[in-house]
């Protein structure tokens, strides 16, 4: 593993924590007492990756998408959501604050031995200047993983609806 590519421990850390029941990772900005707790990881589905070859982008990207270089097992892998809850009142309502807080693809039933950003075919790690991060563009806060030969079938939707509102 390069060192550069390594996450450093506050966010080894953070990223254990929020595969974690029962962890704080923090509190609303604008509720100081209320904390944002994980309150359920559970598998949510299973994806089939067949190639070996994984991309993680955006499925809304005109661009060419993000293959990563590191291969994973051919086969169906698990999917899990971790869920987190921060109740509290907005507006004179109560608020439950469950949200989706991150996923995770399951390749291995090892521990995680390392936490490491997934370096694309397209970034080189030379130019990764120090504290800098690899990763795809969120402006749509959406992000996705698949198999790379299957790709460009389950994003065509996304294209095909962009096309339209563009036109």
């Amino acid at each position: 593993m390069d060192a550069r590519l390594r996450a450093g421990l506050e966010v080894s850390e953070y990223l254990e924590q929020v595969l974690t029941v029962g962890a704080r990772l923090g509190v609303l900005y604008d509720h100081p007492l209320t904390f944002v707790e994980v309150i359920e990881v559970s598998e949510v589905t299973s994806v089939r990756i067949p190639s070996g070859r994984l991309i993680v982008d955006s499925p809304w990207t005109d661009e060419e998408p993000r293959e990563l270089t590191q291969r994973i097992p051919p086969g169906v892998h698990r999917v899990d959501a971790a869920w987190v809850a921060a109740p509290h009142e907005f507006m004179g309502e109560y608020v439950s604050g469950r949200e989706c807080a991150a996923i995770r693809l399951s390749v291995s039933n090892d521990p995680v031995a390392d936490w490491e950003m997934g370096l694309a075919v397209a970034e080189d790690v030379e130019r990764l200047q120090k504290g800098q991060e690899v990763g795809f563009e969120t402006d749509t806060a959406m992000g996705c993983f698949s198999d790379a030969v299957a790709w460009p079938t389950l994003t065509a939707p996304f294209r095909s609806f962009r096309e339209e509102c563009e036109t």
